[in-house]
C-alpha cells in the first residue's frame, strides 16, 4: 500500500497536475483577493474628509454662536457712519496703513473703519475748540494772538494724531503680550502635530490652553482657525496669522508653515528650531532689559539716594560738633 501510494506521488503526471493546481489556485487567490479585501484607504480618506467638512460645521456653529466671536466684527453705529458717509471721510482721512495697523490692533469689522475715521473728524474739532475758549475766554495768561493761534493750530494737530497713537500705542501692548506667551505656544504646537494632530486640531488646542497667559494670542489663532476651515487656500489664513499680528516670529513660523504645506517637509524638527529660537530671543530681551537698568537708575540713586545717605553720615557729627561748640 505504501509503495502504491509513493509510486503515485512520485510519477510525473501527478506532480505536474499538483503544481498546474497550486499555480491555478495562487492565481485565483491574486486576482479576487483584492476584489474580496476592503478599502482601507478609500475609508481612510473618506473618514478624513468627513472629519474636515464636520470641523468646518463646527467652527461655523461656534462663530455663529460665541459672543466673543461676534464682536469682532460689530456693525457701525448709526450717528458715526452718516458723519463719516456725509463728509467723505475714507477719502481724505483713511489710509490703507491705519487699516492695516487697526488690524494687527485687534480692531475689526467695518465699526473700526468707521470709528477710526469719527474720531480722526471729532478729536482735532474738540481740541481745537476747547483751546480757542480756554485762550480767548479764561485764560489768566495775557499772550499775544499768534502765540494763541499757534496753540491752537497745535492743539488741533495733536487731536488729529490722537487716534493713531492710541492704536499705536494699542498695538504695542497686544505685541507685547503675543510676544511673552509664542514660545509657549510653540511649544505647545509642537507637541500638537508630533502626537499627529492635524494644524486645525493643533491650533484650535493652543488657542484653548494659551489663552488664559495671552488673550490676543489666543483670538489669533482661532482667526486662523477659523480661516483654515473656510479659505480654499491655506497659504493665505497662514500669511493672514504674521499680517495681523506684524511680530518676525510669527511670520517665521507663517513662513514654516506654508513650506511644509507646499512642499511636504517634516513640521516638528522645524517648530523645535523656531521655537528653541523664539525662546532666545525672548531671553535675550530679558537680558537687554536687565543691562539697561544700571543707567536708568543712576539719576535717581543720585536725586533720591545719596542725599539721605549723606543726611543719616554727616548728622551724628554736626550734632557732635554742635555740642562741642557750645561747651
Amino acid at each position: 500500500m505504501l509503495d502504491f501510494i509513493y509510486a503515485k506521488l512520485s510519477s510525473r503526471q501527478f506532480v505536474l497536475g499538483a503544481l498546474v493546481a497550486i499555480t491555478t489556485m495562487a492565481t485565483i487567490i491574486t486576482v479576487v483577493m483584492p476584489l474580496i479585501e476592503p478599502d482601507t484607504l478609500g475609508k481612510r480618506m473618506k473618514a478624513v474628509a468627513t472629519e474636515r467638512e464636520r470641523i468646518r460645521a463646527r467652527e461655523r456653529e461656534r462663530l455663529i454662536a460665541d459672543k466673543s466671536k461676534r464682536n469682532l466684527r460689530q456693525e457701525p453705529k448709526a450717528y458715526m457712519k452718516q458723519i463719516v458717509e456725509r463728509f467723505s471721510l475714507s477719502s481724505w482721512l483713511g489710509t490703507d496703513q491705519a487699516k492695516a495697523q487697526m488690524a494687527m490692533a485687534g480692531f475689526r469689522g467695518p465699526q473700526a473703519e468707521v470709528a477710526f475715521l469719527f474720531f480722526r473728524l471729532v478729536a482735532p474739532t474738540l481740541t481745537f475748540g476747547i483751546c480757542i475758549f480756554y485762550l480767548f475766554a479764561i485764560s489768566p495768561f495775557e499772550l499775544s494772538l499768534a502765540l494763541k493761534m499757534a496753540i491752537t493750530i497745535m492743539a488741533a494737530y495733536l487731536g488729529l494724531k490722537a487716534p493713531e497713537l492710541y492704536i499705536k500705542n494699542t498695538i504695542t501692548k497686544r505685541q507685547l503680550s503675543i510676544g511673552r506667551a509664542f514660545p509657549d505656544a510653540l511649544d505647545l504646537l509642537l507637541i500638537c502635530v508630533e502626537s499627529g494632530m492635524s494644524a486645525e486640531h493643533a491650533f484650535r488646542k493652543v488657542a484653548q490652553e494659551i489663552g488664559i497667559q495671552s488673550v490676543p494670542l489666543a483670538e489669533e489663532l482661532a482667526l486662523a482657525t477659523a480661516e483654515l476651515s473656510f479659505l480654499p487656500d491655506r497659504r493665505l489664513a497662514f500669511e493672514n496669522l504674521g499680517i495681523r499680528t506684524g511680530l518676525d516670529s510669527v511670520k517665521q513660523i507663517a513662513a514654516v508653515l506654508i513650506q511644509a504645506e507646499r512642499y511636504g517637509t517634516p513640521l516638528g524638527a522645524a517648530l523645535r528650531t523656531v521655537a528653541q529660537e523664539s525662546r532666545s530671543n525672548r531671553m535675550l530681551i530679558a537680558e537687554k532689559k536687565a543691562a539697561a537698568l544700571p543707567p536708568k537708575l543712576t539719576v535717581p540713586m543720585i536725586v533720591f539716594f545719596l542725599p539721605v545717605l549723606f543726611a543719616i553720615i554727616m548728622t551724628p557729627a554736626i550734632i557732635q560738633l554742635v555740642h562741642a561748640m557750645s561747651n
